[in-house]
């Protein structure tokens, strides 16, 4: 099976999806939410990573990992998971690991990256 590349400019894809499984590349709040708080720019992320599954054929149900990177844990721990928790639906908790990283700009507090199966 080809790799297929959706939304490729000459540093990254935002789509790729090989073998019935898709990975989206770090995808962070739209710019209007980055003046907002840690759980607001949270549910904005989760919209757009809802988006890019749904182009790529799939949805949160089949999410197999995820990578959060937080800007700041102590602080916005607590936020981003309590959006997180409410998003995802019961009995479809991936594999995912929590991480504090220096992120490319000031405003931005929540990063994320998924991998997820095709149904």
């Amino acid at each position: 099976m080809a790799i297929q590349r959706l939304h490729t400019n000459h540093r990254m894809s935002q789509i790729v999806i090989h073998q019935n499984t898709v990975y989206l590349a770090g995808q962070v709040a739209a710019d209007d939410d980055l003046a907002k708080d840690a759980a607001e720019q949270t549910r904005s992320t989760l919209v757009e990573i809802e988006k890019l599954l749904a182009e790529a054929g799939t949805d949160k149900t089949n999410i197999l990992s995820v990578t959060i990177y937080l800007k700041d844990i102590d602080a916005d721990f607590e936020a981003m998971n309590s959006v997180w928790d409410q998003w995802l639906p019961a009995g479809t908790a991936p594999v995912r690991a929590t991480v504090e990283a220096k992120l490319c700009e000031p405003e931005i507090l929540v990063e994320m990256s998924v991998v997820a199966a095709l149904p």
